[in-house]
């Protein structure tokens, strides 16, 4: 089996240049997340994310894929590893203060 320099066996390139393909033909060349524009100069540069991060999931409609630049791509893979290694990434809610510091001021104050 041979691989290329970032391990990816010839097959697996197959696959991704089939759903590729078709999400170059579904999608505007837009970036999901920055909105930035491609053309046919620096289309390279935008990929196909796989919103599950099943790369055997794609469904011939798309809806497992948006496109990403090559950044925000990163991006949210590394927010994947990061909810695989340590949790949630979701912000967590905290509950409002019921202290108030100043509830008995106005009493201090009388009191000078």
């Amino acid at each position: 089996m041979t691989t290329d320099n970032l391990g990816r066996t010839s097959s697996y390139l197959q696959k991704e240049q089939g759903y590729r393909e078709k999400a170059l033909k579904m999608y505007p060349w837009i970036c999901g997340r920055c909105a930035r524009e491609f053309n046919s100069k620096n289309i390279r540069e935008l990929t196909v994310h796989h919103r599950d991060h099943n790369h055997d999931n794609n469904p011939a409609d798309g809806s497992n894929w948006e496109l990403l630049c090559l950044y925000c791509h990163d991006h949210e893979h590394t927010k994947f590893h990061e909810h695989v290694l340590y949790g949630s990434t979701t912000e967590k809610k905290i509950a409002p203060a019921t202290h108030n510091p100043f509830a008995s001021l106005k009493d201090m104050l009388e009191k000078k």
